[in-house]
Parts: C-alpha cells; structure tokens; sequence
C-alpha cells in the first residue's frame, strides 16, 4: 500500500483490516483514514437502507479532511430474517449469535460509497448457509476471540471458514467489501486501476 495522497488521491475512509487487504492484494495506491460516526440503527430502519446510509456518512465525513480525493467507505452487517447482527460486545454473545446462524441461511449486505470527487452508492447482498453447528464448535469458536470483531460473529475468510457450509454471490461481500461491485464503482468514477495504467 501506498502513501503517497498526491500521487493516489484514493482514500478508504475504514479502519477495517480486511477492507484494506482487499484493496491492496489489487495492487491499488490508497491511504487510509478511518471515519468516526454513530453506527445505531434508526428504529424500524430496513438493512439495505442501514448500510447504505453508514457508508454515505462514513465517505462523506472523511471526504471533508481530504478535498479533491476520492473518498471510498463501506458498511457490512448480518441480516437474519428481520434481525440485524452487529459486533458480539463479548464471547456469551458471539455464541448465542452463531447458535442463531446455524444450519440457516442468512444474506450480508455491505453498503459501498463514494465521495469526494464522486458521489455513487451501492448495497450488495450475498446469502450464506451455515452448516449445523454442535455446541462445542460454536463454544470453541467463540472462545478463539475471531468472532469478536466481526458481524454475525464470524469470519469466512478466516477459522469460521469451517461453519459455512455454501456462499451465493459475492464472497468477498462476506469478508467486508465486495470487489467485483467495489472496482466497476471505482472505474465509474475515474479512479485509476492497476490494469489500466499497465494497458
């Protein structure tokens, strides 16, 4: 990853270290700088609309500190049934949240947005299956602390691996930032990709 603002002007307003490995395995320049807002739900406040308005707020107070940038944020959250599945606050919540996943299928929807020099929002939804879990996997699980930082309380693209049993759509989506969707956006908004410049 690159630090060079004047060079990139691509910034990715999350603090997220998965959203981060996405971008820079694609060999993208980008700086980092994480937004601070209120993440509460809003009473009766449908998924696609909640991840959508965290990742607009998220690009637009960063987009502030850093004029004439492209500003890229994105939001992630759990959807079961009508229940949406935050961080764990604690291990005795990871485990009731992965009893409640498993052998059921739920979708993760990420808001992706930019501002800045761009302005265009997007909501992906990728369904995923958990096997049926015994309560010594999930117990084990949670106890490995992965969990905790993490929607649903869990992460595919680390140990939860083992607890899905299939994905359908984007499973970069699940890790916290859909590419496919994430780099059309980009290029939609004139943001310079690895494989144009080497065309």
């Amino acid at each position: 990853m690159h630090t060079n603002a004047e060079q990139t002007l691509l910034v990715l307003a999350s603090a997220s270290p998965r959203r981060r490995e996405l971008l820079s395995q694609l060999g993208l320049s980008f700086t980092v700088s994480a937004a601070d807002i209120d993440e509460t739900p809003h009473p009766g406040e449908a998924p696609e609309a909640y991840v959508l308005r965290l990742a607009r707020e998220k690009a637009g107070a960063v987009a502030g500190r850093h004029p004439g940038a492209w500003v890229l944020a994105a939001d992630t959250t759990v959807v079961l049934g009508p229940e949406l599945l935050g961080k764990p606050r604690d291990a005795e919540e990871a485990r009731a949240m992965l009893g409640r996943l498993s052998g059921r299928t739920h979708e993760v929807h990420t808001g992706v947005a930019l501002a800045g020099r761009h302005a265009e929002a997007l909501v992906v939804r990728t369904r995923v299956t958990f096997r049926s879990l015994t309560p010594g996997e999930i117990a084990w699980y949670a106890g490995t602390g992965e969990p905790l930082d993490k929607a649903g309380a869990y992460a595919v693209q680390g140990k939860g691996g083992f607890l899905v049993a299939a994905v359908d759509g984007s499973p970069t989506n699940v890790i916290g930032l859909p590419l496919g969707e994430t780099l059309a956006l980009l290029e939609r908004a004139g943001v310079p990709l690895p494989w144009r410049a080497a065309s």
